[in-house]
């Protein structure tokens, strides 16, 4: 099976070749794609070395599958033509998600929903999946009327620049800013552009992106998005208000049960999700679950994943191994 990796040179990227391998995915022949300035590069995939080529080229060699993380003018430019060209596009940026024509996925929640004429298929944003993991169980068995949630993100979300930016005011040295502020020693309530409503971008997607994923328009959802100088992943506090009341126990039963997620609440023994220990890993950890007092049928829970392996590559390559398994593509 050919695969291209549109975008191969960049943080995401290079992580979804590393879960391409780690997952041991059926690939007969890599198709690295990136930007002029790094076409003739190499990059090594199992022990073999690929030339980057331009997304031209990439279509012309026909892969079946192309994962594409390269921002989202480049996918509203060549996503259609890759789809246009016989291959099944996964595509990671924000370009496709609120498309009604498109299927926004999460595999362990809709991927149920895809079907071969799916040729283009958006992966939702990074704290969204994480947030939906543990809330699609939970929905399920108590109706959902509202979410509250502050999120807590990680400067790789942001990507290069911004890591760069951190570790050089680590060091006291000026470097180019990704961030209007220092992000050391700092939290920037500022996560993607602000919008006319005063929410920034990434708040409303973690609003409209959890309506289409859950596929219920009536969850009332707020958000507050935060960046701090952190790097291991996403971090959220979310408040849930159902509609039927529930046994904290049980949710924690429903969520030991669900695949790709890992309880981690024992307030004896300090024990609850954080970032240093969740990067490098594809599941969803959640904590601090308790009921909330102040209102009714309320719950408090503290979800955290790595943003650039659950929150983006390993989700695009769990789209992409469903796609396989259901022989969906050739």
């Amino acid at each position: 099976m050919k695969v291209a990796v549109v975008g191969a040179t960049g943080l995401v990227g290079t992580i979804i070749l590393k879960v391409l391998e780690e997952r041991n995915f059926p690939v007969t022949e890599l198709i690295p794609v990136a930007s002029e300035k790094s076409v003739g590069n190499k990059i090594t995939f199992k022990g073999k070395s690929y030339t980057v080529v331009n997304a031209t080229t990439a279509i012309d060699l026909k892969p079946a599958i192309a994962l594409f993380s390269a921002g989202g003018e480049t996918s509203k430019e060549w996503a259609p033509k890759f789809a246009d060209a016989g291959v099944m596009v996964i595509d990671n940026s924000s370009a496709w998600r609120m498309d009604k024509t498109k299927k926004l996925v999460v595999p362990e929640i809709n991927a149920n929903e895809l079907t071969a004429e799916d040729k283009i298929i958006a992966n939702p944003n990074c704290s969204t999946i994480q947030m939906v993991m543990a809330l699609a169980p939970l929905h399920k068995k108590y109706q959902i009327n509202r979410i509250v949630v502050s999120t807590y993100q990680s400067i790789t979300g942001t990507g290069v620049k911004a890591v760069n930016q951190l570790e050089k005011e680590y060091k006291n040295e000026k470097g180019e800013m990704a961030y209007p502020y220092p992000i050391h020693r700092n939290a920037i309530p500022h996560c993607d552009v602000f919008e006319e409503n005063g929410y920034t971008k990434e708040e409303m997607k973690l609003v409209n992106e959890t309506q289409k994923i859950l596929n219920d328009k009536s969850i009332a959802v707020t958000a507050t998005a935060i960046r701090i100088p952190v790097v291991g992943g996403h971090s959220e506090s979310v408040n849930l208000e159902f509609e039927n009341d529930f046994n904290e126990n049980e949710v924690r039963q429903i969520l030991n049960e669900t695949p790709g997620i890992v309880v981690q609440d024992n307030p004896d023994t300090n024990t609850y999700p954080m970032p240093i220990y969740a990067e490098g890993k594809d599941d969803v950890f959640v904590g601090r679950i308790r009921r909330d007092y102040s209102r009714k049928n309320s719950l408090n829970m503290w979800i955290v994943a790595d943003n650039l392996r659950k929150g983006a590559a390993t989700n695009a390559v769990q789209i992409a191994e469903y796609l396989v398994a259901k022989k969906l593509v050739n």
